[in-house]
């Protein structure tokens, strides 16, 4: 019930709105805030309510409304929704019967044994928060939203890149009580060597790649990259405009600020991380190689659940939880590194990797198809790690996300890997 009462709080604070702001279309590629409020209801209704508790339901009539599949987001608008104080009563109504239905849930059954499906409530509603909070990036006008400016200093480290030797970890989990079912279960693999980078990549090293005429030169980009470039007439990050003094700011939530360069860069779809990596003579880790470098410990040969181990996530360890309103500076969490000396694996930017959206070996769809299955294939690529605006539930070491190569919208970055000469497999290294 914590990490629900935590999402709600959150929920709340970002639909602090007038009535207007909560039910105009910001953007074609989001919902109307009002919507996402009534869906993340309606999801805790089916699954915390019917499902989970055998009650009858409090709004069944409003399945078909807030069915994401059923209705695009650029088209929400026009659907007949709750207004914002009905979404808002709706919300408190379940919450509250939710509250009374714990009392007697026996946590008996394969969706409710050790909490899975009240954590899956909660991942929901967090991954909807920031849903929401990109969507708060993306509207006109002044600023609604503020927080503490992420840590602007940070620990230097000499090297650059770090080395991962040959080795065979596992990868995935079967015993994480809320992992969902993407990252089940856990397997065996061999992942040869390879350099990964110490940090994402920064906005300091993306405009040496602008400055190059990265935008301009087509045998960085793939061929579908190359053309969504000259289609989508990228020229920048998301949301950076240049100066009349040449310069770069970036509008960050109604404000503007001057590009940092020591934050890692985000806003960027995947064919520009893939260019970038491209020039940068590296390429995109695979999402094997990501995890590896997340959750291998060498020295005690497992993988745990963060790359600092297996406790919760704290403040001093990532920027997680929408404390702040962007990424830190590299180097401000070392407490965050994993035992291989990656860091900033966790929190700041989701980090595009060049593995499509597949299943696992030995994959089982549950609760739900439309989870996870109806999105394998496809052009989708995996990101990991979460961003400033994840919060600590929905993220973890196994923690898979994925989108559109095209989508900038997210708080979406990278980092860069490369191939090493062959060596001989070190796995007790």
């Amino acid at each position: 019930m914590r990490d629900l009462a935590r999402a709600r709080v959150r929920t709340a604070a970002l639909t602090d709105l007038d009535d207007a702001e909560l039910t105009a279309q910001h953007s074609p590629l989001m919902s109307p805030l009002v919507w996402d409020l009534a869906h993340i209801a309606n999801q805790e209704e089916r699954w915390l309510l019917r499902e989970a508790a055998g009650l009858e339901a409090e709004r069944a009539d409003l399945d078909d409304l807030y069915d994401a599949f059923r209705h695009p987001r650029a088209t929400r608008n026009g659907l007949p929704l709750l207004d914002p104080a009905q979404a808002r009563r709706y919300a408190d109504d379940v919450r509250a019967r939710v509250s009374e239905s714990l009392e007697t849930c026996a946590f008996d059954t394969d969706l409710t044994r050790d909490g899975f499906v009240y954590s899956m409530i909660a991942q929901h509603e967090q991954q909807h928060d920031e849903t929401m909070l990109a969507t708060h990036q993306l509207r006109s006008g002044p600023p609604v939203l503020f927080a503490p400016e992420a840590p602007r200093t940070g620990r230097p480290v000499a090297a650059d890149e770090i080395a991962v030797p040959a080795c065979e970890v596992e990868i995935g989990t079967s015993t994480d009580p809320a992992a969902l079912d993407n990252e089940r279960p856990a397997h065996r693999v061999h992942v040869p060597a390879f350099r990964i980078d110490t940090f994402p990549v920064t906005n300091g090293r993306y405009l040496e790649f602008m400055a190059d005429g990265g935008y301009d030169r087509p045998e960085l980009w793939s061929e579908t990259g190359w053309e969504h470039r000259l289609r989508a007439g990228l020229e920048a990050p998301q949301f950076w405009t240049r100066q009349h003094d040449g310069t770069w700011w970036r509008r960050s939530f109604g404000v503007m600020v001057p590009v940092h360069p020591d934050e890692p860069v985000v806003h960027v779809c995947f064919h520009e991380a893939d260019a970038y990596a491209r020039w940068a003579g590296k390429r995109l880790p695979t999402e094997v190689e990501w995890e590896t470098a997340a959750r291998w410990n060498p020295a005690e040969q497992r993988s745990t659940r963060y790359p600092w181990g297996d406790a919760e996530p704290g403040p001093e360890h990532a920027n997680l939880g929408q404390r702040h309103l962007g990424p830190a500076v590299v180097g401000a969490y070392p407490a965050g590194a994993s035992p291989l000396g990656v860091q900033q694996l966790i929190g700041d930017v989701w980090e595009w990797t060049s593995s499509g959206f597949e299943p696992y070996p030995g994959f089982r769809a549950f609760p739900y198809r439309e989870y996870s299955e109806v999105f394998f294939g496809g052009d989708y690529r995996v990101l990991r790690g979460g961003s400033f605006g994840t919060d600590a539930v929905a993220c973890r070491g196994t923690f898979r996300n994925w989108d559109h190569p095209i989508r900038r919208q997210i708080f979406s970055g990278f980092r860069c890997a490369r191939d090493v000469p062959d060596t001989p497999d070190v796995a007790d290294v």
